[in-house]
């Protein structure tokens, strides 16, 4: 799951981020809409956490801009404005959950959680290659019939590679899609990702190394 942060109170953005992360959520952080709309025109994200009350670019015209380009990720907006009639207008702005702060993190998590389970991206349909099963929804992995226990971020890492069936997806790619932009220069937390998924699949190998280029299935 990834997940932008959208706040223009700095401190409280980071908190949030430094908080999901410990949840094992891939987080980018925006602390403008307008920022929220150049990152969000490159990346997909499964939930953006929103502030309503944005400077610059305000957080109803980003909920707007997000829905019109045909972002299918969810929204969850936040305001200090806890009125019913604030509600109803955030929500007819296209935002799928509305939560008034403050709040208290755990609900956050919970919503987000639950908001990415109803996005699009997820996909009930089990993967099959070189005769592993993932069932991205069950969140389970099997080869051979020998059940698989995976972290997430190697399972993430896995299920990228089974989408590609059989194409080079690039080591950039990977930290994108499974990470967040803090670890897209880090490639050493690739690496020992995909030296552990090695040996929890067992031979014979799969998962084959292109150097200076990435990995496939």
């Amino acid at each position: 799951m990834r997940v932008l942060v959208v706040e223009d109170e700095e401190e409280l953005a980071d908190v949030i981020a430094r908080g999901l992360r410990l949840h094992a959520i891939a987080v980018d952080v925006a602390y403008d809409g307008q920022e929220a709309l150049e990152m969000s025109a490159y990346v997909h994200y499964d939930v953006v956490v929103l502030d309503r009350d944005l400077p610059e670019v305000h957080g109803d015209d980003v909920c707007r801009e997000l829905r019109a380009g045909g972002e299918t990720g969810r929204v969850l907006m936040l305001t200090a404005a806890g009125q019913v009639r604030d509600r109803v207008g955030g929500l007819s702005l296209g935002a799928d959950d509305y939560l008034t702060k403050p709040f208290a993190f755990a609900e956050l998590v919970a919503r987000i959680r639950a908001l990415s389970r109803r996005s699009p991206r997820v996909t009930r349909s089990t993967l099959e290659r070189a005769g592993i099963k993932l069932d991205p929804g069950r969140r389970t992995v099997a080869r051979d019939g020998r059940e698989i226990a995976l972290n997430r971020k190697e399972f993430d890492v896995l299920a990228e590679l089974m989408r590609a069936g059989g194409r080079l997806v690039t080591s950039a790619e990977l930290r994108r899609s499974v990470w967040d932009e803090h670890a897209v220069a880090d490639t050493g937390v690739l690496r020992v990702t995909i030296t552990s998924l090695r040996k929890k699949l067992g031979g014979p190998a799969v998962i084959e190394n292109v150097p200076g280029k990435g990995y496939r299935l």
